[in-house]
């Protein structure tokens, strides 16, 4: 059996994304970007800041596994889709729902680096300071979250929630 407790509103969530999509639009006033959104979890927060943008923008997305059905991460990170649009010498936004022991956007940082991408930038809706086990900072960040498992406007457990419009604390028991 599960609870949930709301930790953020709609109304909150889309308050923060129009000023993080404001404040990327001033950053990147002179260059094309690039959002690469990391599904699944990512896929909201992508079309919703995309949208919040006032910029000409391209968008794509790649998808790797850390968690699957467990609400630890592994330590392995697999890639299962790749980006489809030339990175080379591009400005890059890598878009996460949450960002936790930085692993896998640090590996995802480096891998599209490697690629030819001018720049590497990162934000995030939900910053996990406290369980970091790399040393990576998001670019932008939503919210800082302290603890708790998370779900709802695409976070999961277990590929349930995402479609919650409201962000929830889920006590699994």
């Amino acid at each position: 059996m599960s609870t949930k407790k709301m930790i953020l509103s709609r109304d909150e969530i889309a308050k923060r994304v129009i000023e993080l999509g404001k404040q990327i639009t001033r950053d990147f006033a002179d260059d094309e970007l690039l959002l690469v959104g990391v599904l699944n979890g990512a896929f909201i927060f992508t079309a919703d800041l995309a949208r919040a943008i006032d910029l000409s923008l391209q968008i794509d997305f790649i998808r790797v596994t850390s968690y699957g059905s467990k609400s630890t991460p592994d330590k392995s990170i697999t890639f299962t889709k790749d980006i489809e649009l030339d990175i080379s010498g591009k400005q890059i936004l890598l878009v996460e729902d949450i960002i936790d022991t930085g692993r896998t956007i640090s590996y995802l940082k480096k891998y599209f680096q490697q690629q030819g991408a001018r720049n590497v930038h990162i934000c995030t809706l939900i910053d996990k300071k406290e369980r970091r086990e790399v040393d990576i900072e998001a670019d932008y960040s939503g919210f800082e979250i302290a603890q708790g498992f998370l779900v709802g406007y695409g976070l999961d457990y277990a590929e349930q929630y995402r479609h919650l419009a409201d962000i929830f604390h889920l006590n699994i028991q």
